[in-house]
């Protein structure tokens, strides 16, 4: 359930009533807004128990809450959730008025395609640095990343370039390490209910970027987001990044419908990944121009400096020319929506 507070409830009183939830049984997870501070008290609801809490001192109201995702709700916060990144330059903000943009190779393969490709990105207008360390593939004969080593590659080129590194786990056994080493854990399509996994990376505190299955309805995106969240971490960034349909034309499917949908069901940020969703490099850009229109927080795009050499997913990997290309058109997009999109940094 939802407890709400008034705006001049003391904090002699919220901790008088974190007490009385958890004698009643109820975990309770604080949301400070601007003006009040709400509560989302997670157990067992009932007439009795909302009533004595509606008489303590502080409380404006007390809401039960009929969805299954009662962290991930949008009733559960006192606002919109903005994601914050640590940065050399500041805190990169996911869900703020400015777009948060990442981009890098599908793929760590080298140090110095890493660092070329972070430079080419940063220089356009990226905020954060993606590249894959862990690799799952189809094939267990195709690449299947550098692993531990390809997360020391991206950690040396974060403390050249400054930018903050998106990087995927895909086992308990590889949090701890990326952890150290990353500043936000992805866990794609494959591992969204990857229940043990989604616990695990609850607990980092490190802020997590979640991508919806393959088949996965929007309401199990949530509440695999709400896995997380209810081992305390609420920094959690949702990805749309395309479906599997019956169409063959494109990689995926992207929904752009689930993006005003997610934005109505939750508080949390969310961003789309074109490069997956269409599989193709000439598809990114209207795919890119649609999420923003859309009311997307952001994108996640594959760049890649000779994407015809890429060891994974080369054909939907853009070159660095074309990337601020977009970037430079996005622009026109992101104020049509009311956003702003990143400075560009100095190469």
């Amino acid at each position: 359930m939802i407890v709400g507070t008034w705006p001049d409830t003391t904090e002699e009183q919220l901790e008088h009533l974190r007490a009385a939830l958890a004698l009643e049984g109820f975990t309770a997870h604080v949301s400070r807004g601007e003006l009040r501070t709400v509560l989302v008290a997670v157990g067992e609801v009932s007439p009795m128990n909302m009533a004595a809490l509606m008489v303590l001192p502080g409380v404006e109201s007390v809401t039960p809450v009929r969805k299954p995702y009662q962290l991930a709700s949008r009733e559960s916060s006192a606002g919109s959730t903005v994601v914050r990144v640590p940065a050399a330059g500041g805190p990169v903000e996911v869900g703020g008025a400015t777009l948060a943009v990442i981009a890098g190779p599908c793929s760590v393969e080298g140090e110095e395609m890493l660092l070329e490709t972070a430079r080419a990105v940063g220089a356009a207008g990226a905020v954060m640095l993606r590249g894959g360390a862990f690799k799952p593939r189809t094939s267990p004969y195709s690449f299947q990343g550098l692993g531990e080593e390809g997360l020391e590659m991206l950690a040396r080129v974060r403390a050249e370039t400054g930018l903050p590194i998106v990087s995927e786990v895909m086992d308990t056994r590889q949090v701890e390490k990326a952890a150290e080493l990353v500043d936000v854990l992805q866990i794609g399509a494959r591992n969204m209910q990857n229940f043990p996994l989604l616990n695990e990376v609850g607990r980092t505190r490190r802020p997590v970027l979640l991508k919806r299955g393959l088949s996965a309805r929007i309401e199990e995106l949530l509440m695999a987001a709400e896995y997380v969240m209810a081992q305390g971490n609420r920094d959690v960034i949702l990805c749309e990044r395309g479906i599997r349909t019956f169409e063959s034309m494109t990689r995926n499917t992207l929904d752009i419908a689930a993006i005003p949908v997610l934005k109505r069901e939750t508080h949390l940020p969310v961003i789309v990944d074109p490069s997956h969703a269409g599989g193709r490099a000439d598809l990114v850009a209207a795919l890119s121009y649609a999420a923003i229109a859309a009311g997307a927080d952001g994108l996640i795009i594959e760049v890649h400096p000779c994407p015809e050499e890429a060891l994974s997913d080369g054909d939907q990997a853009l070159e660095p020319a074309q990337f601020a290309g977009l970037m430079t058109r996005l622009d026109a997009f992101a104020r049509a929506a009311g956003r702003t999109l990143p400075l560009r940094r100095t190469p």
